[in-house]
């Protein structure tokens, strides 16, 4: 049969133009893998190609444009409206684009098309200073899509947006012409290198301004957050042709230009922030109390419906003003206050609580300028989209729209489209956004699929769009254009300004090779093809909604596949398979084996950034646990029973290799991975330390001998295995377990060792590789040595390694003891540090890399409290990241932790630090190898910090 998948096709004058062509990827798995986006719409490129730079991609364009290859650029992924995705080929502007330069004292920044909202504004905190562009999907969201979509937010509005606060663009035009709009001579070279359109985007100009209309028109749609359309308002602000041009390219979702680089100005932040989360009676009370609250100066005044809270209930850590509240037809209002000072601040709120106490409530509101309590509410409201589209009917697609009206006609609107919903057949529809600007989000979700269906979805479209522009509003508010309201653009315009958009298309894009379909089509039914169907998947990620919030802090991000594209491509799988197409099952199922499987970290990382708590390692995990053959099945069994003989042969081989030439041990791993396969033999390198000690050395205690017993230490296996690193002199280091048990000495602290220690392990090593046998193996040893030690869980249990401390917290939960587990970084800030007396820093600057299990287990403030007193200055990198060695993956797969670390190790090596310190042995590994520097134990540093003299 006809493969379901068209065959890739990349012109070889286009290919040519790539100077690695490893970098062009035609491959089954890449291309579904890119398919996908934050919206609903599904079109499967011809290829892949990951650009270089700025001078590549005008290469490309060029070549392009002679050939006629359609090109779109990918950055975050995160669009709504259907402009990040294509059946041509998609040019990946995220993996090499990333730099990020503050000037001016952090006034100024200029940026890559490739950094995350969120890591741009982490280098300017330090600053006191932040984007003006504030979207909720900022953890993802990437600076090259800020710039195309004209991206706004919670608190922006339209003054801070890019429009407003964009200082200058460097863009890359089709023809290959770089512009700087910032440079002192932009105009005269952009006149010299295009003379033509310089005089036709002049007379275009001419054009707009010479006509009243227009200018009524555009001045009306602008004075509200609009991104339908391109930025016409851009020729009544802008008279000089680079100015003018790099305005109009805001905004324009890429079918203009290549933006390469961006500087913003940047906004101030106000340090004082006050926010309560207010439940009134229902939605139109929330809508009518608008214009007082946005006459008290608030920042933000964030919506949300009853369908809204009912799903927010459902989520872990929900704000408490919803948990148990009994949801009928309830609205709130996130609020929120900044100020320099805390009498602005306090008269601010003063202002707020008068005016909320004037409506009827469900409960009073509760302002708050505790950061913890406020990062609880914006949680819920910044994952709202992604945790309601989560929530929807298996198999169905999420459908987000988003409009804006005046907001004085918006308590009319929101009735009025409830109304819309249920005589469409919507019932479960929601609706959120920012309330302040008149702008709202709302939902739809069904398969789009059958005629009815599509009938139904059309016939509620124009419905909506008569209903939008009738209250004065914007189609789009800040989603951008896309492919979904493309067709309306005359509708919201009219005919003049529609054809001066087509115009401005056909002038810098004369051969249409930018991303066609997305802003200008005469398709009137364009925004009714190409819906993505969800297909179901397994259990542990079905719920996905493809939003890429996960992808920044995913491990094999740069090198195979992404959390959310190791689950699309499930989803390409199982259509694969339900259309009968067994040829593409087995291409994507073959390639998936290395991409999705053995390169997965499986750290959890994802879920620590997914609105809906999705794990992927949780489900890399099951397909390992299906494939695992019972082979190695058996000899893991094997291993956990005899795991204290397993580790200490595995410290002999560590150490029996350090004496030996690393290039003779390197290459024997090299012929055993070549025989048995890169999954099975670790690949041994220089950086690897001798191996460890022992464990059942401590005894049957540490600590101080007469002190009563406070915990069970139970040290990690990885010290057996690894020794430790060397110290600060150069000496061989005494690594963490000799270090946490000289420290509870010290402190007068007493821990209980558990019998046959050498044999416990947190089961982290047949969890990750889905050997359920030996773990079960492990886990019913470690229960029951634990029960006996703790004394029936009288007392808590210490581990001294992050991972295995979250991987025994795991182990017990599963077999349902809720014996406490504690790393030993928290107990030695909780118990031991009180106790220690005077300490003296032994490091100026400390390089400190937080782990993924770290983060998890909520240890990193921890973390950093000790590190504060070991080290005069202690410095997380911007960069921080999973060091992927997740275990013995950076072994088995060292290209993977290669990756992994590669910015964070730029950054150390740019430090100059004198110490560098993490809290998990392998993790340690990992960054040694990456920075050349050795990382130890925090605890090593505060046991040198505490030497008696």
């Amino acid at each position: 049969m006809t493969s379901t998948l068209a065959p890739a096709v990349v012109p070889e004058a286009v290919a040519g133009t790539v100077r690695d062509r490893s970098r062009v990827r035609t491959r089954a798995i890449d291309r579904v893998a890119y398919a996908s986006d934050a919206s609903h719409f599904l079109l499967t490129p011809q290829a892949v190609i990951v650009a270089a730079d700025a001078a590549e991609v005008g290469a490309l364009m060029r070549a392009a444009g002679d050939s006629g290859t359609r090109l779109t650029f990918r950055s975050g992924g995160t669009s709504l409206s259907g402009q990040a995705s294509t059946d041509g080929i998609l040019v990946d502007v995220r993996q090499r684009f990333r730099r990020i330069d503050v000037e001016d004292e952090g006034r100024r920044v200029r940026v890559q098309p490739g950094a995350t909202v969120r890591q741009v504004n982490a280098r300017l905190a330090r600053h006191g200073h932040r984007l003006g562009p504030d979207p909720a999907s900022e953890i993802a969201c990437t600076i090259g899509g800020v710039v195309n979509n004209n991206s706004s937010g919670m608190a922006c509005g339209i003054t801070e947006n890019t429009y407003r606060t964009l200082e200058s663009l460097v863009f890359v035009l089709p023809s290959g012409t770089v512009v700087d709009s910032g440079a002192p001579d932009a105009d005269a070279a952009l006149q010299a290198a295009e003379p033509g359109l310089v005089a036709r985007l002049m007379r275009l100009r001419e054009r707009v301004v010479s006509n009243p209309r227009s200018v009524e028109i555009i001045r009306r749609q602008f004075a509200m957050k609009n991104t339908m359309g391109y930025a016409v308002n851009a020729f009544l602000d802008f008279d000089t042709p680079a100015q003018l041009l790099a305005h109009l390219i805001v905004g324009s979702e890429g079918t203009l230009a290549f933006v390469a680089e961006a500087t913003y100005r940047t906004v101030p932040v106000l340090p004082r922030i006050s926010t309560a989360l207010a439940v009134l009676p229902d939605l139109e009370a929330a809508t009518r109390a608008l214009p007082e609250l946005v006459a008290t100066g608030a920042a933000t005044l964030e919506l949300m419906d009853a369908a809204s809270l009912r799903v927010g209930q459902s989520l872990a850590g929900a704000p408490r003003q919803i948990q148990g509240l009994q949801v009928r037809d309830q609205a709130a209002l996130l609020v929120e206050y900044h100020a320099h000072t805390d009498e602005e601040l306090a008269d601010l709120v003063a202002r707020g609580a008068h005016t909320l106490a004037t409506r009827s409530l469900e409960a009073p509101p509760l302002f708050s300028a505790d950061a913890a309590e406020r990062a609880v509410a914006w949680k819920l409201r910044k994952g709202l989209y992604a945790s309601v589209a989560g929530a929807r009917p298996s198999g169905t697609t999420a459908l987000l729209e988003d409009v804006v009206v005046p907001v004085e006609r918006l308590a009319a609107t929101c009735a009025s489209l409830q109304t819309l919903f249920e005589r469409h057949g919507y019932g479960d529809s929601v609706i959120f956004g920012h309330a302040k600007d008149g702008n709202i989000h709302f939902m739809l979700t069904d398969r789009f699929e059958s005629t009815a269906q599509l009938a139904r979805y059309s016939a509620f479209t124009e419905d909506m769009v008569d209903l939008v522009l009738s209250a004065g509003g914007n189609l789009k508010a800040e989603h951008g254009t896309g492919r979904v309201m493309a067709p309306y653009v005359a509708r919201q315009y009219g005919d003049e300004l529609a054809d001066v958009m087509r115009e401005l298309k056909g002038l810098c894009d004369p051969h249409g090779i930018l991303n066609p379909g997305v802003i200008v089509d005469d398709d009137a039914d364009a925004h009714l093809k190409n819906i993505k169907l969800a297909d179901p998947i397994e259990v542990e990620a079905d719920r996905c909604v493809e939003c890429g919030y996960c992808e920044p802090v995913c491990p094999s991000r740069d090198l195979t596949l992404t959390p959310r594209q190791r689950i699309v491509t499930r989803r390409a799988i199982a259509r694969a398979e339900a259309s009968g197409d067994r040829e593409l099952v087995g291409e994507l199922e073959r390639d998936y084996d290395y991409a999705g499987i053995d390169t997965c970290a499986v750290d959890g990382m994802c879920v620590t950034a997914c609105p809906v708590l999705i794990n992927t390692g949780t489900l890399v995990k099951r397909l390992r646990r299906e494939e695992a053959g019972a082979a190695a099945s058996a000899a893991w069994k094997g291993a956990a029973g005899a795991w204290g003989a397993a580790t200490r042969v595995a410290s002999l081989g560590l150490t029996v290799a350090d004496r030996m030439p690393a290039a003779v041990v390197t290459a024997a791993t090299d012929v055993g991975r070549a025989v048995l396969g890169a999954d099975a033999v670790p690949r041994y390198s220089g950086d690897l330390p001798r191996g460890g000690r022992s464990r059942s050395r401590l005894g049957a205690e540490v600590g101080a001998g007469d002190a009563t017993p406070v915990a069970v230490f139970l040290p990690a296996c990885v010290g057996t295995m690894f020794g430790p690193a060397a110290d600060a002199s150069g000496r061989p280091g005494i690594g963490v377990t000799e270090a946490f048990r000289r420290l509870a000495e010290r402190a007068g602290v007493r821990l209980i060792v558990p019998d046959g220690v050498d044999a416990l392990c947190c089961s982290t090593p047949w969890t990750s590789k889905g050997y359920a046998g030996g773990r079960a193996a492990m886990s019913q040893r470690v229960v029951a040595a634990l029960a006996e030690a703790s004394r029936g869980g009288e007392l808590a249990v210490v581990s001294d390694a992050s991972s295995c401390t979250e991987g025994f917290a795991h182990l017990l939960a599963d077999a349902g003891v809720t014996t406490p587990v504690e790393d030993a970084v928290a107990f030695a800030e909780r118990v031991l540090l009180p106790r220690l007396g005077a300490i003296a820093p032994v490091a100026g600057t400390l390089a400190l890399h937080p782990t993924c299990s770290s983060t998890q287990l909520g240890l990193d403030p921890a973390l950093q409290r000790v590190a504060s007193v070991v080290a005069q200055d202690v410095v997380v990198p911007d960069a921080w990241g999973c060091c992927g060695f997740a275990g013995d993956r950076g072994m088995l797969h060292p290209e993977l932790t290669a990756a992994a670390t590669a910015p964070e190790a730029a950054e150390v090596r740019s430090l100059g630090a004198d110490a560098h310190a993490s809290c998990n042995r392998t993790c340690e590994l990992g960054m040694t190898r990456a920075t050349g520097a050795d990382y130890r134990h925090v605890l090593e540093l505060l046991e040198e910090a505490t030497r008696p003299a």
